[in-house]
C-alpha cells in the first residue's frame, strides 16, 4: 500500500506589510529593541527563543513557531528541548529559571484568564533580576504582538523564515 502525502496551501488574507507600512517598520523596530533589551540584561538567548516560541504555540502562530524554532536551533538548542515546549512542566529539560520564564509568559500572554497571578510575578522575580524581567516583559509583548498579526493576516507563509 502507498500514501501520497499532500499538504494544504493556507491563503494569506492580507498583506500585512504592503497595507500598513509604518506599522510593520514600526513592529520591526520594536522587536529588534525588545532583542536589544534582551541582550543588554544578558537574558540567555536559548530563553529569549524558548519563550517567543511558547507564546506563538499559545496563540497558535504557525509562521513564528517555524522561525524561532530555527532561530532557537541555530543558537544550539535540543530537539527534545523544543518538542517538549507544550509539556514543559511534565518534563526534567528545563531549569528552575527557564520554568520561571516559561510561567510568566504564559501567564502575560493569557492575561484575561487570571491577570498576572501574583505567584507568577513572584516566581520570575526570584530567579530574574528587574533588568531581565524587563527584558522578558518586552520579548513577551512583541511576540504577542507578532502572533497576532500572524494569526489574523496569514501575511507569512509558515516554513518560508531561512535564520
Amino acid at each position: 500500500m502507498s500514501t501520497t502525502e499532500t499538504t494544504v496551501q493556507i491563503p494569506a488574507r492580507l498583506d500585512f506589510e504592503a497595507h500598513a507600512a509604518g506599522f510593520y517598520k514600526a513592529m520591526s523596530h520594536l522587536d529588534n529593541v525588545a532583542t536589544k533589551e534582551a541582550d543588554r540584561a544578558d537574558l540567555d538567548p536559548r530563553v529569549r527563543e524558548l519563550v517567543r516560541i511558547r507564546a506563538s504555540q499559545i496563540n497558535g502562530s504557525a509562521y513564528c513557531i517555524d522561525m524561532h524554532t530555527k532561530d532557537a536551533r541555530a543558537i544550539g538548542e535540543t530537539e527534545q528541548r523544543l518538542y517538549a515546549l507544550p509539556a514543559w512542566r511534565e518534563t526534567p529539560f528545563f531549569t528552575e529559571r527557564e520554568r520561571a520564564a516559561l510561567a510568566f509568559t504564559e501567564s502575560v500572554t493569557l492575561l484575561a484568564e487570571d491577570h498576572l497571578p501574583a505567584e507568577a510575578y513572584d516566581d520570575v522575580a526570584a530567579s530574574f533580576a528587574p533588568d531581565e524581567i524587563a527584558a522578558l516583559i518586552s520579548l513577551i509583548v512583541t511576540i504577542n504582538a507578532w502572533n497576532r498579526i500572524a494569526v489574523s493576516t496569514r501575511t507569512w507563509v509558515p516554513g518560508s523564515y531561512e535564520p
